[in-house]
């Protein structure tokens, strides 16, 4: 691993922490009347008013708003708050158990995702993982686009967290599921980890802290 030593493990949240149904987001968008949910939703960096929502430059009730002039109908909180959940397919009891051992050895264990309120607001819930544990039982930091002002793979996202965590990218392993995403961290000074979307990184993720 090129001799370097790892403090920080960086991860993202779709795709790595819980595995994505980017189908089954575009299903639910397409009930609410979003007929070109498919065109309009990508799989690790949104557009339009999904953009928006996820850099922070309109809030929940905003995106409600517009959301709703686009789906010709008014819709609720919950209609989106629905819709924005199908791309949570599952939360693999294999990456929470990886993230406490890895807590327990002693690394920095940091989120770094492009994620809207919508999201967060299950993910920092009680609702998380099953057990009344909320996301933030699990790392030490969160680092959210719609929070930064900035989506991965800007720099200005990865900037904003290396001037937070005052940390060194050399000491930082970044694991995400976008190529972009980690061409970016590389490019930052970040060691990477790129597994696909739902596979099991686990014990790939320990032979490279192992080496």
């Amino acid at each position: 691993m090129e001799n370097r030593k790892i403090k920080t493990l960086l991860f993202d949240l779709g795709g790595v922490i819980i595995t994505l149904d980017q189908q089954e987001a575009i299903r639910r968008f397409q009930e609410l009347g979003l007929e070109d949910a498919a065109q309009r939703l990508d799989a690790y960096t949104q557009s339009g008013i999904f953009g928006d929502l996820e850099r922070g430059v309109i809030t929940a009730d905003d995106f409600r708003r517009e959301l709703s002039l686009l789906a010709g109908k008014p819709l609720t909180h919950d209609d989106c708050l629905n819709a924005w959940l199908g791309y949570r397919k599952e939360l693999p009891l294999r990456n929470l158990d990886a993230l406490k051992k890895l807590k327990a050895m002693g690394y920095r264990i940091v989120l770094v995702s492009n994620t809207n309120p919508f999201m967060m607001s299950w993910a920092l819930s009680a609702d998380f993982d099953g057990n009344g544990n909320s996301l933030e039982h699990y790392v030490d930091a969160l680092y959210m686009s719609y929070k930064i002002g900035a989506m991965k793979p800007d720099e200005a996202f990865f900037d904003h967290v290396i001037k937070a965590e005052g940390a060194n990218p050399e000491e930082g392993l970044f694991i995400d599921d976008g190529q972009r995403n980690v061409e970016m961290a590389a490019r930052k000074g970040f060691l990477t980890f790129c597994p696909e979307n739902g596979a099991d990184w686990t014990d790939e993720l320990f032979n490279i802290l192992n080496h």
